[in-house]
């Protein structure tokens, strides 16, 4: 059970609790977290929250694509599009977020999809009509970023169209289409809003984030 009391679940089958397919090989998935949310800034400090997200990716291994302020179920919340590299195979993983933070807890929204056994065709094209220097450029959240997957315009939303079958592309879209659909547990919403820590921790929530959650199950 999470916060997320309902979306557009249209072309989507449940294949456990929380956990829906599709066609495509997406995986659309919900999550709830009693724990301190783990970000690394205020939604209210976009500049360092998004340098905080993009370095967080490049540290395991993955890139930041975009991180994306806005509302879910008028709720603050962040959208981030991150690539990761595929376990145990060739090409990526993209996988589209949004978290709602509260003040000891958060909810969370997946979609992800993996490359098949064809990888890099989008790249290479866009590739080929730029100067490298063009495509490969500094992360715009953090110009100092060292590590991770390198940042560069083949990942950018002006490509979907030409690449409407692309695992990112699809990611993308079905994320931007349920997110109008999503509504929240009115005592989730209830719950004071998140301010980040002093120092970097995660603990259990204290807050009242267990009380909503044990009357609703």
């Amino acid at each position: 059970m999470t916060p997320i009391t309902g979306m557009d679940l249209t072309g989507f089958t449940e294949r456990e609790p929380g956990v829906w397919t599709d066609d495509y090989g997406l995986v659309l998935s919900v999550h709830f977290f009693d724990l301190v949310p783990d970000l690394p800034a205020s939604l209210d400090d976009p500049e360092r929250l998004r340098y905080g997200l993009a370095h967080s990716a490049a540290r395991v291994g993955g890139g930041l694509i975009e991180a994306v302020l806005g509302d879910v179920d008028a709720l603050p919340a962040v959208r981030q599009l991150v690539k990761i590299p595929r376990p145990n195979g060739n090409g990526l993983v993209f996988i589209g977020s949004w978290t709602v933070p509260r003040a000891g807890c958060s909810t969370v929204v997946k979609v992800q999809a993996a490359e098949g056994p064809i990888t890099g065709v989008r790249e290479a094209f866009v590739l080929s009509r730029l100067d490298p220097s063009q495509y490969f450029t500094l992360h715009p959240y953090a110009p100092d970023l060292v590590g991770g997957l390198p940042y560069h315009v083949a990942d950018h939303e002006q490509s979907d169209a030409e690449f409407p079958d692309h695992p990112l592309t699809r990611v993308r879209a079905t994320l931007e289409r349920i997110t109008p659909t999503l509504t929240l547990h009115s005592g989730f919403k209830a719950l004071p809003p998140f301010v980040p820590p002093s120092r970097p921790e995660i603990r259990r929530s204290d807050s009242g984030a267990r009380r909503w959650f044990r009357r609703r199950g």
